[in-house]
């Protein structure tokens, strides 16, 4: 069966975070991998079997030049893993409609330039009827924070909470969880490289 993400931004991470888990106690972020510079940290998350998961690495290139790849949502299907469609429905100054709202877009400026908070919910009201074989994604909430490092370069962290509804053994779906993220860094990285993102 085939997966629909009524998702924005991160629809990459709709294919590959199913994140079941033993059921816990929120508690402080534990590391789970670290390959290729990031590092991929995992929760539980309060009344959930899912965990929460979060990556943090650094990028090549300026804080405002991997903003305008995430914000870039139009040309997903060509670069990010596992996007096979993103439609806009809407833009506006300080959000995003799609299958999901990003929304707010945030900036405000650091000791070594601008810094960026894009968060994402769903918003399935807002998309397409869903279609026959094609699972809905129903819960997926995440963010990308991006900040400026001394060498010109970005700290970017990654956080997203997701549930396809599809059950599968714990360990599996954190190992599809992990590989997932680690191609969405590999994914961005890549693209910050395109001049057509570079400061003017």
């Amino acid at each position: 069966m085939k997966r629909e993400a009524a998702i924005i931004t991160f629809l990459a991470g709709a294919a590959f975070s199913i994140f079941a888990a033993e059921p816990g106690q929120n508690e402080d972020w534990k590391i789970v991998k670290q390959s290729s510079g990031v590092a991929i940290y995992s929760r539980p998350h309060a009344g959930s079997r899912l965990k929460e998961f979060k990556a943090i690495g650094e990028i090549d290139a300026p804080t405002e030049t991997v903003h305008k790849v995430i914000d870039d949502v139009e040309a997903y299907p060509s670069f990010m893993p596992y996007t096979t469609e993103c439609r806009v429905i809407e833009r506006s100054s300080d959000s995003i409609l799609t299958y999901q709202r990003l929304s707010p877009k945030k900036s405000w400026p650091t000791q070594n330039g601008s810094a960026y908070l894009n968060r994402w919910k769903p918003a399935n009201e807002h998309g397409p009827a869903e279609k026959p074989g094609v699972f809905r994604v129903k819960l997926c909430d995440g963010s990308w924070l991006l900040e400026p490092t001394s060498e010109g370069k970005t700290r970017a962290t990654y956080f997203v909470f997701t549930d396809s509804g599809i059950t599968v053994p714990p360990f599996l779906a954190n190992t599809i969880s992990e590989t997932g993220i680690s191609k969405l860094f590999a994914a961005v990285r890549k693209q910050a490289k395109d001049p057509k993102y570079q400061a003017k």
